[in-house]
């Protein structure tokens, strides 16, 4: 994700960052300009759901947006995810 979509500056008018410190959590991608947080899903996450669920309240409350993709689509699908977030943008 990192190096084939956001570091690249695809979305050349805002800048993202990796493992981001937001309060106490560390999220994968951040960026302030459109209050966004990337956060790419593994297996280990199905095992974590309720912790999941109360940071992505915590967060939202600090008025971000969470954008949650699967490992599996970015591994196997880089061209869509680049797809639904280039959609996000509008």
């Amino acid at each position: 994700m990192w190096h084939e979509i956001l570091s690249r500056h695809q979305f050349s008018a805002y800048k993202f960052l990796r493992q981001k410190l937001i309060q106490h959590f560390i999220v994968d991608f951040y960026c302030a300009k459109l209050g966004w947080v990337i956060e790419i899903d593994g297996d280990s996450h199905a095992e974590q759901r309720g912790y999941d669920e109360n940071r992505t309240v915590l967060l939202q409350r600090h008025g971000l947006t969470m954008i949650r993709y699967d490992n599996r689509d970015v591994l196997n699908n880089i061209a869509g995810v680049y797809d639904d977030l280039a959609g996000r943008l509008g």
